[in-house]
């Protein structure tokens, strides 16, 4: 194992996080004579990942390619929730897509979130895991009477949760909010230990990990090809984009944009300190606080996001200051935790104006599948990308993933 010190930073995250001290140094190759292979994987983040255990369980012969160590991109400032409900209520979904089209997609997001904790578990990934309900607070303008409408058209659309009062809020987790929705079927993990699990299950498999940056892209309808920082080729049947927020130039989108994101982690707590049932707590609001507590008792907590902070050095100029914030909101959320910040940083992440992901065929490439747009949902939606770009390669485009399409209509 090894570290990384306090100030390394780059144009992905800035700070440190809890899950640094854990990460491996993962061997990767360097590429000295141009190769071919089935699908090459620009990206050996949690979605890279994901994508190269899915192919390469399919039997396809697989090349990965990161001009970071893997893990320790994008996904390193990864708060790790693996929420199935979206940034965006079920409820506004209706209006803008339709009950039935609204429904499906919760479903889908839900069916991701079962389906990666048992892909943990059948791969016995060691990566912390831990089934969490989700607790969702009134906050804002989104008071009780928004939450009882928002737990209807769940349960309508057939999705697991309660409602609760202020009452039961506050004697359950001990929580002083008007209402919340109590869910079961999220998940918490460590995001680099997952990733880097899946990449050496992939290795085992026979893919390739080499360290490089893919510089240039080409897509026909017969084959596809990208340049490494090198020169030298990977030529491939299919490129499969996984490079976390960041797009590349042959990706064009106005749905997608970037923002930046603040956590903290505090030390191991006292068990009093913690909540009940170790729930993934979040707020009923546009802008967010989110909280989970680890294996080891710590808290962590985030938020604070901007729209208009996306450039590295002024996002992580910020850090301390929102250090400062994101403690005053963890007194006012657990008073009898340990207001300490051990760990501090900064992240950015893409995201839609729709709240929705971008996956499957990038436009004008017809050999060429990405991911992006995440939003809050990092890593639920990475699962739900590597099932959908396995479909795709294999021939089997699902119809009921439409809305996911990077040519989809732009609804707000």
């Amino acid at each position: 194992m090894f570290d990384l010190a306090a100030s390394d930073q780059d144009d992905l995250h800035g700070g440190r996080t809890p899950w640094q001290p854990h990460a491996r140094r993962v061997p990767m190759a360097h590429l000295h004579e141009s190769i071919r292979c089935d699908v090459v994987v620009v990206g050996a983040g949690i979605t890279g990942a994901l994508a190269a255990e899915n192919l390469t369980r399919q039997g396809l012969d697989v090349c990965i390619v990161d001009r970071e160590q893997p893990g320790l991109g994008s996904t390193v400032a990864s708060t790790a929730m693996l929420l199935w409900e979206i940034d965006r209520p079920l409820r506004d979904f209706v209006i803008s897509h339709g009950f039935e089209r609204a429904a499906t997609i919760y479903r889908q997001s839900a069916a991701a979130a079962s389906g990666l904790l048992a892909l943990i578990s059948e791969l016995a990934v060691d990566c912390h895991a831990r089934a969490n309900p989700s607790l969702y607070l009134a906050a804002g303008e989104s008071g009780p009477q928004i939450l009882l409408e928002e737990h209807e058209l769940r349960r309508r659309a057939g999705l697991p949760g309660e409602f609760l009062d202020h009452q039961a809020v506050l004697s359950r987790f001990g929580i002083g909010r008007e209402a919340a929705l109590l869910s079961p079927g999220s998940a918490d993990v460590d995001p680099v230990m997952l990733s880097q699990g899946l990449l050496a299950i992939a290795a085992s498999r026979g893919a390739r990990l080499f360290d490089a940056q893919a510089c240039d892209f080409d897509s026909s309808a017969t084959e596809a090809a990208i340049e490494l920082d090198n020169g030298r080729v990977v030529a491939a049947k299919w490129i499969v984009l996984a490079t976390g927020y960041a797009l590349p130039d042959v990706v064009r989108s106005d749905l997608h944009s970037l923002a930046s994101s603040w956590a903290i982690c505090t030390p191991p707590q006292r068990r009093s300190a913690l909540w009940p049932e170790d729930a993934l707590i979040w707020e009923a609001s546009e802008s967010y606080h989110y909280a989970r507590t680890t294996t080891d008792g710590r808290i962590i907590i985030g938020g604070e996001d901007e729209t208009d902070i996306v450039e590295p050095d002024a996002r992580d100029a910020l850090i301390a200051a929102k250090t400062g914030r994101l403690l005053s909101e963890l007194r006012r959320l657990r008073p009898q935790a340990k207001p300490v910040a051990e760990f501090a940083w900064a992240g950015a992440f893409g995201k839609t104006i729709d709240s929705l992901p971008m996956i499957g065929r990038v436009p004008g490439q017809p050999r060429m599948l990405g991911a992006y747009g995440y939003g809050g949902n990092g890593i639920t939606f990475s699962f739900l990308a590597s099932r959908v770009i396995a479909d795709t390669i294999a021939g089997n485009e699902r119809a009921d993933y439409d809305a996911f399409s990077f040519e989809r209509d732009r609804i707000g």
